[in-house]
């Protein structure tokens, strides 16, 4: 199996029964997808898109991720944005059919005032800029990390996050959750 830095340099093989995410790697996958908003229900599928791209990565001959980890959890926050997008066009479209009957009362759910407060910032980041956040608090890698797996430079990452936490921490104010 491949694990994190154990493995480094060496090359998977897709054909050996072999995981290739160890259960620490697949519990922050589920997590990276959960808090980029993918449903509980669609987690077990998110983690196997990322098993399958690994092990695709492994039969085309590419070396092993680095870190396999960063690299898995990467790769689950491009899906969660994938999902968010598509979440998205689906809102709007139920936006649309609301506007046409005319709904007063948005139907309510007992969820915090904070969170969804954040998730609405999040939301409202561009996507560059909601990937960075999650891939740092939430997934809990660090900037270099970050950097060396969306290959751009720490200074881009850490410009990302600024504006990012700054244009949150803006929007909790400006709605009085904070």
């Amino acid at each position: 199996m491949l694990r994190g830095r154990a493995r480094r340099g060496r090359k998977a093989h897709a054909g050996t029964g072999d995981d290739p995410l160890d259960a620490a790697q697949e519990r922050r996958v589920r997590a990276v997808l959960a808090l980029g908003g993918v449903p509980q229900a669609d987690l077990p599928d998110g983690v196997q898109q990322v098993r399958l791209r690994l092990l695709e990565r492994a039969a085309s001959g590419r070396e092993a991720p680095r870190d396999v980890s960063a690299w898995a959890a990467v790769v689950a926050s491009n899906l969660a944005m994938d999902w968010h997008r598509a979440k998205r066009r689906q809102e709007r479209l139920g936006e649309r059919l609301a506007a046409l009957r005319q709904l007063e009362h948005p139907s309510g759910e007992d969820t915090s005032v904070l969170s969804v407060a954040v998730a609405q910032g999040l939301d409202e980041l561009p996507d560059a800029q909601r990937q960075v956040v999650v891939l740092r608090f939430y997934a809990d890698l660090p900037v270099r990390s970050i950097a060396e797996q969306l290959g751009v430079p720490e200074g881009t990452v850490k410009s990302r996050l600024h504006t990012a936490v700054r244009a949150l921490r803006a929007r909790l104010h400006e709605d009085e959750v904070v």
